[in-house]
């Protein structure tokens, strides 16, 4: 006899659901706010971000060797498909508390898909100005459906920052980038996850680094956590940045940076000066890996392990790749990856090396030859 429908949703099994759709649907400020600078007064606008898996990666484990366990935060899966809703509910958040009525960000993608979406949703008008020639096509429809305007200058996204500072300080739009202290505060909810999923740091952080803030937040969620004593232990920032745009790593400004992965390509980092400090207090290192290493990367994490990510955020699995040789042995590392890959479905056709078998007539020995049979 079949089980009825009231049979199989029991009112046990119905308040298991109600408990866990009320934990999954808490964003980070009502999650953190003891960590947070957010009071009564202040209006939660959130999208629900943040609790985004840790997984592990047991062919990229096995490919390092040495007894090295390896895990990726997939930050890729927030509400706009990147880290940057983190950040992004803080500093919207505290704008309307503010009283703002305007947000402004320069971007390579990310950043203006993040601050449309919540802009939008606390009823704020959002001015995103990119590089034109240099945003991947999904985060720019992002930003244009969010209802954000979209403003493309002929230039890179230094000089789109620098022009959106001038205008933060001559109108009254709020600044939504990094340099906004607020950003970082979101952000650094990453690094409680990870202490909260493992119940411990990891020995390293690899970690993709454009314009440095990130790898700041990180570090500031790790050495809260440890002032609370929720961690023993804090792990080496290792930065990873393109080697066509790695100005942490020449220690000089890049022109005319130039890489794959867009979201990481700036040649003059607003967070330079929080980025070199987090790198030497937590004895990390900046390091470089090239196009073709990123490309590696994007590929064994979709191919070997069934995991999406933007190019930028392999950089973290491709710096991994590259220098296992400075990590010990047995260690426990996370590899942050920040955005979806969705977010750039054209460098996936692309570069993925697989074959479109296109133009096939439709029929079941054509398909079956295709195929191999």
């Amino acid at each position: 006899m079949k089980p009825q429908i009231h049979d199989i949703a029991s009112p046990i099994n119905a308040s298991r659901l109600e408990l866990k759709t009320a934990v999954a649907s808490r964003g980070i400020i009502e999650t953190y706010t003891p960590y947070l600078p957010v009071s009564a007064a202040t209006p939660i606008i959130t999208l629900n971000e943040g609790n985004t898996p840790l997984i592990s990666l047991p062919y990229v484990s096995a490919l390092v060797g040495r007894g090295i366990k390896v895990f990726i935060k997939y930050d890729g899966l927030n509400p706009t498909g990147s880290f940057k809703d983190r950040g992004m509910t803080m500093a919207i958040s505290k704008a309307k508390e503010d009283g703002a009525k305007a947000v402004i960000c320069a971007s390579t993608g990310n950043t203006s898909a993040s601050a449309a979406a919540y802009a939008t949703r606390a009823g704020l008008k959002a001015f995103v100005i990119i590089p034109e020639a240099k945003v991947a096509m999904g985060k720019l429809a992002q930003a244009l459906l969010y209802g954000a305007e979209v403003i493309g200058i002929e230039g890179n996204f230094d000089e789109a920052l620098s022009i959106v500072r001038q205008l933060g300080e001559r109108y009254p739009v709020t600044i939504v980038n990094s340099v906004n202290p607020y950003r970082l505060q979101g952000q650094k909810s990453a690094a409680f996850e990870i202490v909260d999923a493992m119940g411990e740091a990891p020995d390293y952080i690899f970690i993709p680094v454009g314009n440095g803030g990130n790898i700041t937040a990180y570090w500031m969620g790790f050495c809260e956590y440890r002032e609370e004593e929720k961690c023993t232990k804090l792990p080496k920032m290792m930065g990873f940045q393109a080697a066509g745009s790695a100005p942490l790593v020449i220690n000089q400004p890049v022109l005319n940076p130039e890489t794959i992965a867009t979201a990481i390509r700036i040649g003059r980092p607003a967070n330079w000066q929080k980025a070199t400090r987090v790198r030497d207090a937590s004895g990390g290192e900046f390091n470089s890996v090239t196009d073709e290493e990123i490309l590696n990367a994007y590929r064994i994490l979709a191919g070997k392990e069934g995991i999406f990510c933007e190019p930028a955020s392999a950089a973290s699995v491709a710096g991994l790749i590259k220098h296992a040789d400075k990590i010990s042995d047995d260690a426990v590392v996370v590899c942050v990856l920040t955005g979806n890959g969705l977010k750039d479905s054209d460098a996936a056709i692309t570069y993925s090396g697989n074959e479109f078998k296109k133009g096939i007539k439709p029929s079941y020995d054509a398909v079956a030859h295709v195929m191999g049979f």
